[in-house]
């Protein structure tokens, strides 16, 4: 004999005896939300930091704390400053991420951070949270166990890279990079004022030299993604200018990088000098070779190959180790200073 029909919406499925049934509904309808794994949780909070990143701020610091030093600082205020120093990149990255989630999910390089892949576990507002959090963190530690000077630099490079370049130069200008990636430089300060508790000359010129080497690292890696940044809106300016613009911009640049490099000698000594010019020629041939092949009548077509910007881009990141590399073990050394 068939079983009465049930009432519209009243159907259920049937249960197993001693099974746990389904889960038991929420108002309104709904299941409860199924709850994220503390691991995955966890590991997206630290992918929002881009740790790829700070790695290579940190590979300043330390090298700019030695030469501060004219040898090696106490270890206690060297783990201080890294600590710091990541918190505080890992705050402004994070923050950045918030901001950006719009841009992130159209871009293929961004698709997969936390806050706009699927395979998120991260809301937007425990993302703002966990970067605010990051941020008050390396202020106290800095401030308290290093200096409050060190402190200040650290939260002016968090202020610089939101507010300055994330918000308002990063979508309206080509200049974007130029200018904001000056918040990248503010980790050799924070490393000279943890150890002297100033900012002298030798700290400023190291800033330049970042502050110079940024435009063509990014610009490479930009050339590469144009497509990306142009659905994205984002003027950056591999999207608004010609290939060969960007190449001579980024050799004029990588000048100017080299010759702050070299200023440094005169306070770093004479075997850092010989080694900056050695990488500096290096860096230098690298971007003349750039700038050749997309300025060839076939430029067109090698603009657009994957290997040559990237090559420069990769290459950038090796000459920045190597340099200060050169800045720290030549700080250690008993002889080679003028």
């Amino acid at each position: 004999m068939p079983s009465a029909a049930l009432p519209a919406g009243t159907e259920t499925l049937a249960v197993a005896p001693g099974s746990p049934g389904p889960p038991p509904a929420v108002p309104g309808g709904r299941r409860p939300p199924s709850r994220r794994p503390a691991g995955a949780v966890a590991r997206s909070l630290v992918a929002l930091t881009k740790p790829r990143i700070i790695e290579l701020l940190l590979v300043t610091t330390v090298p700019t704390m030695l030469l501060a030093q004219r040898g090696l600082p106490p270890l206690r205020l060297v783990l201080v400053t890294l600590i710091g120093g990541t918190l505080a990149a890992g705050s402004a990255n994070t923050i950045n991420c918030y901001i950006d989630r719009d841009i992130d999910a159209i871009m293929k390089r961004t698709a997969q951070r936390p806050l706009v892949s699927k395979k998120g576990n991260v809301k937007p507002g425990e993302a703002l949270a966990w970067g605010i959090g990051l941020g008050a963190a390396a202020t106290l530690l800095l401030g308290l166990m290093a200096n409050w000077l060190a402190a200040s630099l650290a939260d002016a490079a968090i202020l610089f890279y939101i507010f300055v370049y994330t918000l308002l130069l990063k979508r309206r200008s080509p200049s974007n990079i130029v200018i904001g990636g000056a918040a990248g430089c503010f980790p050799v300060l924070v490393g000279w004022a943890a150890v002297t508790r100033t900012v002298s000359l030798p700290a400023v010129v190291l800033f330049a030299v970042i502050f110079l080497w940024t435009p063509p690292h990014f610009w490479a890696l930009a050339m590469k993604f144009r497509k990306d940044y142009a659905a994205a809106n984002v003027p950056m300016l591999p999207v608004v200018a010609p290939a060969a613009t960007v190449t001579r911009k980024i050799f004029r640049y990588s000048c100017a990088m080299v010759a702050a490099t070299l200023a440094l000698a005169a306070y770093a000594g004479w075997i850092y000098g010989v080694l900056a010019a050695i990488l500096g020629a290096w860096f230098l041939a690298e971007a003349r070779r750039l700038h050749a092949r997309v300025s060839a009548p076939a430029g067109a077509a090698a603009a657009g190959a994957k290997a040559a910007p990237m090559r420069l881009f990769h290459l950038s990141i090796a000459y920045l180790t190597l340099l200060f590399t050169a800045v720290a073990v030549t700080a250690l050394l008993p002889w080679g200073h003028w």
